[in-house]
């Protein structure tokens, strides 16, 4: 994990944190599908940012719809770690992209994060995180691909998301602030820089207190759907493992993956 030894001391050049590469695509499929294409030939991080992307993808394989304007990048990590740590990167990933809309509007009121990887604005849906696996690396760790989208000029059709999700919302429509998709990223990477150095330096505890201090609906009723499965209790925490953590009429529940409804 020689890029993580580096990442001790995230230096910036320019603003940009030094250890990480970056492309910018005028168009490509998928940033998580081009990761995945130069993955083998990297050898530290890389940001690959796609102005047009055609065939984006959200969790379950569902389709990102991704108007010009938007934000539709992917952070490749030849080496994350193992999948129990590499897995929190999520949380790494919202901080990062609550600390780059602040940056953005100088406003911290407006956006909260939804576990387990969303962000919102004014209660709806501003952006997405996917995490990929690609494949082990020879210290036992595995690799990922961290794809974002991210509405910065336009949000989707509420036709186009899931009965009972949080409707789309669009940084430009609702704060008025109108920020290129390349200068999101120069505000992204290093803050993603600064909270990934902080949990492989002290733990995930470093990264879990924060998200917590600005977690959607904690300590209110909401729904985990998992399958054929359905929970619903009080939001009480997210434990140390990044599980939800429910207070429901049968006791306590922790949950490792699902889709939360308010």
């Amino acid at each position: 994990m020689a890029w993580l030894r580096r990442l001790r001391k995230p230096l910036l050049t320019n603003g940009w944190p030094a250890g990480y590469d970056r492309q910018v695509l005028s168009s490509i499929d998928s940033t998580n599908d081009e990761a995945r294409r130069q993955y083998q030939t990297l050898q530290g991080p890389k940001w690959i940012l796609a102005l047009q992307q055609t065939a984006g993808r959200g969790r379950r394989g569902r389709p990102w719809a991704d108007p010009t304007g938007n934000f539709a990048a992917t952070l490749v990590l030849p080496d994350a770690g193992d999948p129990a740590t590499a897995a929190l990167r999520s949380f790494v990933a919202s901080l990062a992209l609550y600390e780059a809309f602040v940056a953005a509007t100088g406003r911290e009121d407006l956006f909260t994060l939804k576990w387990p990887n969303d962000v919102l604005l004014n209660n709806g849906k501003v952006a997405g995180i996917l995490l990929e696996s690609i494949g082990a690396t020879t210290g036992g760790g595995m690799g990922m691909c961290i794809g974002i989208g991210v509405n910065l000029a336009a949000a989707p059709s509420t036709d186009q998301v899931e009965p009972g999700a949080v409707a789309p919302k669009a940084l430009f429509r609702e704060t008025g602030c109108r920020i290129s998709p390349e200068d999101f990223l120069d505000l992204l990477a290093p803050a993603f820089a600064r909270y990934d150095t902080q949990m492989v330096q002290y733990g995930f505890d470093a990264i879990r207190q924060p998200w917590l201090s600005r977690a959607a609906r904690i300590g209110e009723v909401i729904t985990a759907r998992m399958g054929t499965e359905t929970v619903t209790g009080v939001f009480e925490t997210v434990d140390q493992q990044g599980q939800l953590v429910l207070s429901t009429p049968s006791g306590q529940r922790a949950i490792a993956a699902a889709d939360v409804f308010f």
